[in-house]
């Protein structure tokens, strides 16, 4: 699983469910699609592609999906768009459009979500009649969606599912026994394979395949720190007042999950505490997700010889084996610190503190895919708690998304055949290959940087490959064991299938037709050792990209979604990569001096308070610098490529049109309007303190702030809001 994976940050939030394969630099996926994410009228909607089914969202209350698709008229003129021009551009769609009671943000890009995932409803529906003519692909998806709908069925079966594990956690009998549990539960359960900002989402630890860092020709197994529960190290160790509340309700959670798989209530107190006191020992040992950001800090390679030396009370022998790990070069070790304090951990600790935690982990892993008391308990505590979630999401939301992160490529292949014409395609790639020149073009002006580095830099530009839409290869899931009898055990032959295939990577050629998202996905991500910019099928629906609409507003909208991911190949991560995926300093020292200055401006602009995500959280701009460099070039290069266009039809970016607003103007209320996000304040401190993206309004007011070209198209004057007076730019 690759490390530096750079995403855009769009779709919904689903709480401590991580989607199959993704992998930021480490990077969560937090999903706003608004995005960050992850969230026409529907007549021009249905030119595209054949009508969907009217279901509802928050609940089945069969509403028609709607898609928004951008209107300048939305702006309020009430307000100075000198002063704001997020509010300007989205106050008045704010507010008519409050967040659903079973939604933790929501946005412009939100009916997208919906409308997406009622496709994978309707395919998934009508692959699930229990017909014997069916073919293996409908069969597979049909069974598996009939499992997880099967509401009556998994009440029936209670703790039934469950009880085997806890069974086989409590037969263990020394600690030497814990390696090949850990090996089980590592097949159990989504999560094991991919590396986030924070951690690896798995018991213990994190173990896949991965390109090496000095080599990317070359796959090699990787180990991350893993372990802890809550989203990330923060959540155990801060201890700030909102901090200790939420650590004492995690204690009063973990308390009732232990009681709702029949400990009794004094056993389940203890345990709870016993969970805590392990989970904050390993929380004080992680890397934070700040030092994650440099891949120099991760890149440790050791032999296995050194690896057996590092934590000896894993038999990694016995691991590897069991895992069917193939012959590794050598292995990465992100946080060799980390595995030395969870060693001191394993030699502490008796065996039933241990059998207590991996209890947990079956319970908790196994809490969304269990009967409503279970999964009730762990939504009050995640999603209410954490992230401000008011009740559920109706069943067949939840059971789209599962289905979409086990079997993607099976579901997307249907996604793909009715929402995306090769029309967008073709268009989309043009946009792509525009950007690209507006790219060289910037690199050839800059008076900052040397001949030398800028050679380099047009070279690796000019090795990205572009991933348009959906995987030229089609994954093959005849191995994956699905019933329609048992929605737990679907899950964990999905997980182990993928466990395996990432592990299976070790030691074999590169497999560049990989991608971590499915085709239905709202997001998009750069791969800096692949070299590749991959664009989900998804994205390229409006608001995001809108055929029936004209360049100004796509340029404005998926445009600068498309120099964001570009511009990540050049970024302070991906700047470290060379055009061939390797870890490699092709910058003059020099160069690299006065890219650093000008990182520093942009990480100095987002360090700032986030009052909409409680008193006296603050973001850390050196956390979103990656993504804020990303924000602040790709928009500019949008509007050179839009600009360029323009050029082309005779027009220039201040002529009107018809609406009253020249192109320069629609460009930016584009993009404001495709950001439009309401967020929980809940959701909205997890952001801040775990995830490399920042909030929407900052991903629109600190980059305007930074643009002359912005402040030209509205006439904003110097001490406004909108222009700041030390302005940032690497790009």
């Amino acid at each position: 699983m690759r490390n530096f994976f750079r995403a855009i940050g769009l779709q919904s939030c689903v709480i401590n469910s991580a989607k199959r394969g993704h992998m930021n630099i480490p990077r969560l996926r937090i999903a706003f699609l608004l995005i960050l994410v992850l969230p026409a009228v529907l007549l021009c909607q249905t030119a595209m592609v054949k009508p969907a089914l009217p279901v509802g969202g928050g609940a089945d209350t069969k509403e028609v999906p709607k898609l928004e698709h951008f209107d300048p008229h939305v702006v309020d003129k009430t307000l100075d768009p000198c002063n704001s021009f997020y509010k300007y551009t989205c106050n008045k769609w704010l507010t008519s459009n409050p967040i659903p009671p079973d939604q933790v943000f929501w946005g412009t890009g939100s009916g997208l979500e919906l409308w997406n995932e009622n496709l994978l409803r309707e395919t998934l529906d009508a692959a699930s009649t229990n017909d014997p003519n069916r073919n293996a692909v409908n069969k597979k998806i049909g069974d598996y969606w009939a499992a997880c709908m099967d509401e009556s069925g998994i009440e029936a079966a209670g703790l039934k599912p469950l009880q085997p594990e806890l069974d086989r956690i409590a037969a263990l009998k020394s600690k030497k026994d814990l390696t090949l549990e850990i090996v089980h539960l590592h097949h159990l359960y989504p999560g094991v394979w991919q590396q986030g900002d924070n951690q690896t989402n798995a018991p213990f630890f994190g173990f896949t395949g991965q390109q090496d860092y000095d080599d990317a020709s070359k796959v090699v197994a990787q180990i991350d720190q893993g372990g802890l529960s809550l989203p990330n190290r923060d959540y155990y160790l801060k201890t700030d007042e909102k901090s200790a509340e939420i650590l004492k309700k995690y204690r009063a959670h973990l308390q009732k999950m232990f009681a709702l798989s029949r400990e009794p209530e004094a056993q389940a107190a203890a345990d709870a505490g016993t969970v805590i006191e392990l989970e904050t020992a390993m929380a004080k040992t992680q890397m934070d997700n700040i030092k994650r950001r440099d891949p120099k800090n991760i890149n440790n390679k050791m032999s296995l010889v050194q690896v057996r030396e590092l934590t000896p009370s894993i038999d990694w022998d016995a691991y590897l084996k069991a895992v069917k790990a193939p012959a590794s070069d050598h292995y990465i070790v992100t946080s060799p610190d980390f595995f030395r304090a969870e060693e001191k951990l394993l030699q502490e600790h008796p065996l039933e503190h241990w059998k207590t935690y991996l209890r947990w982990q079956v319970i908790h892993k196994s809490a969304p895919y269990m009967n409503k008391a279970v999964v009730d308990e762990n939504f009050d505590f995640f999603a209410h708690t954490l992230a401000g979630a008011e009740q559920q999401q109706p069943r067949w939301r939840r059971c789209v998304r599962v289905a979409d992160r086990d079997l993607g490529d099976a579901l997307g292949q249907a996604y793909v055949d009715r929402a995306f014409p090769p029309d967008s395609k073709a268009r989309t790639i043009q946009m792509v290959h525009a950007i690209e020149k507006a790219l060289t073009e910037d690199v050839q002006s800059l008076s900052w940087m040397s001949s030398a580095t800028k050679e380099q830099a047009i070279t690796k530009l000019k090795g990205i490959e572009d991933k348009i839409g959906y995987p030229s290869d089609w994954r093959d899931y005849s191995n994956v064991n699905v019933t329609r009898t048992s929605y737990l055990n679907n899950v964990a032959h999905a997980s182990s299938f993928e466990f395996e295939r990432w592990v299976a990577k070790i030691g074999k050629p590169v497999d560049r037709t990989e991608w971590t998202m499915t085709p239905p996905t709202i997001n998009a991500y750069y791969d800096p050792q692949l070299n590749t910019i991959n664009f989900p099928a998804g994205i390229l629906q409006p608001p995001y990209f809108d055929p029936a609409k004209d360049d100004a507003v796509n340029f404005g909208a998926i445009g600068m979604i498309i120099g964001h991911e570009i511009i990540h190949g050049f970024d302070d991560q991906g700047r470290k990569f060379d055009a061939h995926g390797n870890l490699r300093d092709w910058w003059t020292a020099e160069d690299g001096k006065q890219y650093d200055e000008r990182g520093k401006c942009i990480s100095d602009e987002y360090t700032q308070e986030v009052p909409d995500a409680g008193a006296g959280v603050k973001q850390n701009g050196l956390l979103t610098q990656g993504e804020d460099t990303a924000d602040n070039g790709g928009i500019h290069l949008a509007l050179n490529a839009l600009e360029a266009s323009l050029k082309e039809q005779g027009k220039s970016l201040d002529d009107e049109g018809p609406d009253g607003w020249t192109y320069r103007q629609r460009f930016f209320l584009s993009n404001a309007y495709s950001w439009c996000t309401n967020v929980r304040p809940e959701i909205a401190r997890m952001i801040v303190t775990t995830d490399p993206h920042s909030l929407p309004i900052f991903r629109i007011d600190n980059v305007m702030s930074n643009m002359p070209e912005f402040q030209q198209a509205f006439g904003c004057k110097a001490g406004q809001k909108m222009v700041r007076a030390n302005a940032c730019r690497v790009w």
